[in-house]
């Protein structure tokens, strides 16, 4: 491992009948690029020895920080990751009532406030044009914001309530400043969970259960049919890009927890998992 990164352990977890413990190693860039370091201590746990001495034996092989800093930059990103969804839900303002200035004349299939989202024009994806809304009813023909992963928050801020977003005003420091951090650090490179063909995770279903089961069933129902005022159950949704966007950083306005401490490919999991679930009620 190079010198010249240094890993904060930010999730701890025993997972499975033989106890292995899962230790995510934060770096700099896509979130799709983590590292996730996994080492079986089935030895000193099974024989006794606890976990904290088993931890710091395997601490020996990485550097540690002990700074909470992981855990305020994580929070930050996972609002910031429902403001780049629904800001004005999040903030508990008015949806705008007008198509934003920016949104494009030759798409007129959406309207109104779902214009103003930053989803709406760059996709769950942040591709743009490149992704997932090359086509489709969300076609804008607008570029990605994959561009800012890494940038300078103060950089993304300006670019925010310039005269072409237009966002001067409507949302405080502490908004800017979340939105700005899910830009720059938030992103994650779909491509790599998501067959963009097929429109299907590429996770493992199996091992989707498990955490789906223990984490996401008692508020969506083993079937994935709840909330009831739900228009169709989880397994008939659809778009994986937006799936994996709202596991990671939650639901604007709703209870849900961002799961931003796992790492994205338990994601992938869990939808593939939630694909396999009723697609009508």
């Amino acid at each position: 491992m190079s010198d010249s990164i240094t890993p904060i352990i930010t999730f701890v977890s025993i997972l499975g009948t033989k106890r292995t413990v899962v230790m995510r190693v934060m770096t700099f860039g896509n979130r799709g690029s983590e590292m996730t370091i996994r080492k079986t201590l089935s030895i000193f746990l099974t024989s006794g020895i606890s976990l904290a001495i088993a931890l710091a034996f395997v601490a020996g092989t990485v550097s540690i920080s002990t700074s909470p800093a992981w855990a305020e930059d994580d929070a930050s990103i996972a609002r910031g990751g429902k403001l780049y969804d629904k800001w004005y839900k999040v903030i508990k303002a008015d949806g705008p009532k007008e198509n934003h200035p920016a949104w494009p004349a030759s798409n007129t299939k959406k309207k109104g406030g779902v214009t103003h989202r930053c989803k709406s024009c760059h996709g769950w994806d942040g591709l743009g044009k490149d992704g997932a809304y090359a086509s489709g009813s969300y076609k804008t023909g607008i570029k990605g914001v994959n561009g800012m992963i890494g940038a300078d928050t103060a950089k993304i801020i300006a670019v925010m309530k310039d005269k072409t977003h237009g966002y001067a005003g409507k949302m405080d420091d502490k908004d800017y400043m979340d939105l700005a951090m899910f830009v720059s650090k938030g992103q994650v490179d779909m491509k790599k969970y998501i067959d963009y063909g097929a429109k299907k995770s590429k996770g493992n279903a199996a091992k989707g259960a498990a955490y789906y089961n223990t984490i996401c069933a008692g508020c969506h129902g083993m079937k994935g049919e709840l909330p009831k005022d739900m228009p169709k159950p989880l397994g008939g949704i659809g778009n994986p890009q937006e799936f994996i966007h709202k596991i990671l950083n939650g639901q604007p306005g709703e209870p849900m927890p961002a799961l931003l401490a796992l790492d994205v490919s338990i994601t992938a999991d869990i939808l593939a998992h939630i694909d396999t679930l009723p697609k009508e009620k």
